[in-house]
């Protein structure tokens, strides 16, 4: 149903009666933010997430039921995380020339096979390929999911991506407890009850393609008339300056993610290690914690969206740096509640990252989305294997000692521009 429209030359009533609000179309969701789809996106996103997660937690089962060496471990993890992390990049580059409204289905198709094989696999090698397909199917969900959650915010760009990210985050932390309930105890073939995840994303997937596709078509004349119009010539960044405040950007990630993964990775050893306390009770603050990224993530969105990107960036990254000194030297109460609060100040900043990057790039929000996501993942990584030497050399102590400080890197914030390429900062 269209919008109804009033005829050419007709007065307008001093008070007119408001009428019943139509049915949310393509075209109306260009001024108005469409959360019905980035609802279902998020979903997909906690889904997908879920999905991943169970790659690291079968390890165990893997490597005793095939006599796997670490190494091996180790390079099931590579394939993993090079089809997650480095695609992402490349197929956001290309679906920014050219857009596929149904790529995302393809992309969870990706993840179905991984874990069809991953529940079958009887070889090392086709391990491997299963790992490498699940990772495949991340990176084409990625940075196309959140170009079409950028579509739908209406522009509330910080709010829909942190809704989107909200998702994810749920379901990393919800994978380890279903991996814990359902896939130790009942062994590798388990996995193929993900199935159905991965099946309901699908056809959730497609009525967002079918959104995607019918909001590309209504937007073609548009776009046509605003290339046609004449226009004010707007503020632009030089090339160098673009690649300086993309540098920045993940520099930031950098000290950000490094940190996050000391507390994500290693935080029930700390608490067992310095409190002696039970497992389940260091689970417990682990829970505390991933639900302070949740609620940082999505105040984050909110306030950048009314404040402007840079200044959540300060906040976040430097205003951590105080509670993450003190919390080498709190006692067990105090150092859950530090932790939570750094991990919600922490997270209110990649979606300030995020939107300041596709307003730094525009019409490159396929690649910055795959950029950023994809860094996300792989730094935190690598910042976890490396922090796992540290714990092994110097004590688990002297992680949350040291890797505070990388929190000064944000003030490299200084050096950002204040309005990215053609976009302020205010949404």
């Amino acid at each position: 149903m269209s919008d109804s429209t009033l005829p050419a030359g007709a007065a307008v009533p001093a008070s007119p009666v408001p009428a019943a609000a139509p049915p949310l179309s393509a075209s109306a969701a260009a001024t108005g933010t469409t959360f019905a789809v980035i609802l279902s996106l998020s979903f997909c996103h906690l889904l997908n997430d879920m999905m991943q997660s169970l790659v690291p937690a079968l390890y165990p089962i893997l490597k005793d039921s095939y006599a796997l060496t670490y190494t091996q471990v180790g390079l099931i993890t590579l394939a993993f995380q090079c089809t997650a992390s480095m695609l992402q990049p490349v197929v956001g580059l290309y679906t920014d020339k050219k857009p596929q409204p149904y790529s995302l289905v393809v992309g969870m198709g990706f993840t179905l096979v991984g874990l069809l094989l991953m529940s079958r696999a009887d070889s090392y090698p086709s391990i491997l390929v299963a790992a490498a397909l699940i990772g495949m199917g991340s990176s084409v969900f990625h940075p196309e999911a959140s170009r079409v959650a950028r579509m739908a915010a209406g522009g509330r760009y910080g709010l829909a991506q942190s809704l989107f990210q909200v998702g994810g985050n749920m379901g990393s932390a919800s994978g380890p407890l279903l991996a814990a309930f359902i896939v130790v105890p009942r062994g590798q073939q388990s996995i193929v009850w993900f199935c159905g995840a991965a099946l309901l994303a699908m056809l959730v997937l497609f009525q967002v393609g079918g959104w995607y596709a019918r909001r590309r078509a209504a937007q073609k004349p548009v776009a046509k008339k605003a290339a046609a119009a004449p226009h004010a010539a707007a503020p632009t960044l030089s090339r160098g300056r673009v690649i300086g405040a993309v540098m920045i950007l993940v520099a930031l990630l950098f000290s950000k993610n490094v940190y996050s993964a000391s507390l994500g990775s290693y935080f029930t050893f700390y608490l067992i290690a310095k409190f002696g306390v039970s497992i389940e009770t260091a689970q417990f603050y682990l829970f505390a914690f991933l639900v302070g990224i949740v609620i940082g993530t999505l105040l984050g969105g909110l306030v950048g969206d009314r404040v402007g990107r840079i200044p959540v960036m300060w906040f976040s990254i430097l205003g951590a740096l105080p509670f993450a000194l003190m919390l080498p030297w709190a006692n067990l109460f105090w150092t859950g509640v530090l932790a939570v609060t750094v991990a919600m100040i922490m997270a209110s900043a990649f979606s300030a990252i995020l939107v300041y990057a596709q307003e730094l790039m525009p019409g490159r929000v396929g690649l910055v989305a795959g950029m950023f996501f994809g860094f996300s993942f792989g730094l935190g990584g690598l910042g976890a294997a490396a922090l796992g030497a540290i714990a092994d050399h110097a004590g688990i102590e002297a992680v949350y000692k040291v890797t505070p400080f990388l929190l000064l890197l944000g003030l490299l914030t200084a050096f950002l521009p204040r309005h990215p390429g053609r976009a302020t900062l205010k949404a």
